[in-house]
């Protein structure tokens, strides 16, 4: 007959065995933390200087990540699942918890593609010939994109974030949407290519409040490059 003890081994080693896809123990990943930046924070100048996007990512960013955390406390299971999936059906979480993990799950996801989304002026390569031929079609050419993404980005009113997203108005490739303060277009259902953060803290040290100044400035750092792999990635109809 197994004893107390030996049933409490038996439970201890069960646990310890328990693992997540990738050989991660799942306690290990009960928690989310900040991504480094791709890139030293000095490399997007003279678009984005060193000090916002290290005030960016060291503070705000990381905020997201301790708030997302404190929130998810009361709900650890969420805590164990990526964060696209948790953003993705925020309309599950916890209703106790859903503003603060909508707010903060929202930032953490928004901003861990944006790093991603910018690269080194000159380095960021092009769209591909796929991508291209849906810009065409959703937008006319490149430059009918980039007005029609910037008039986004400037009617956005107060903080949010502009988007091109794959499925536009009637039946077209793409589109491009906005988004107020950290929501994410994940939380419609659209599967995300590129995103500009038109919150103040992201331009405010070097633009002040012309945010159509650092939004023409911003396409110099476009990552097409991580742009092209999203669109390769994007839901097949």
């Amino acid at each position: 007959m197994l004893t107390r003890r030996d049933l409490l081994k038996t439970a201890a080693a069960g646990a310890a065995s328990l693992v997540v896809p990738g050989g991660v123990p799942a306690q290990d990943r009960r928690g989310f933390t900040l991504p480094p930046l791709p890139y030293p924070a000095g490399d997007l100048e003279p678009v984005i200087d060193a000090e916002t996007m290290t005030i960016h990512h060291d503070r705000h960013h990381q905020a997201y990540v301790d708030n997302l955390n404190k929130a998810l406390g009361a709900a650890p299971d969420w805590l164990a699942r990526p964060i696209e999936d948790v953003v993705r059906n925020i309309a599950q979480v916890p209703e106790a918890v859903r503003t603060a993990v909508r707010n903060n799950g929202g930032g953490h996801l928004n901003h861990s593609w944006f790093w991603r989304m910018m690269a080194k002026p000159g380095t960021g390569g092009a769209p591909s010939r796929d991508l291209l031929a849906a810009i065409d079609a959703s937008f006319g050419t490149l430059d009918g994109f980039k007005r029609d993404f910037t008039a986004r980005a400037l009617g956005q009113f107060g903080s949010g974030w502009a988007w091109l997203v794959v499925g536009g108005p009637d039946n077209k490739p793409l589109g491009v949407t906005s988004t107020p303060n950290q929501d994410s277009p994940l939380m419609e259902g659209k599967h995300t290519l590129l995103g500009i953060d038109v919150w103040e803290h992201a331009y405010y040290l070097k633009y002040r409040n012309v945010r159509a100044k650092y939004v023409e400035a911003w396409f110099q750092v476009v990552n097409w490059n991580f742009v092209n792999e999203l669109y390769a990635r994007r839901p097949k109809a």
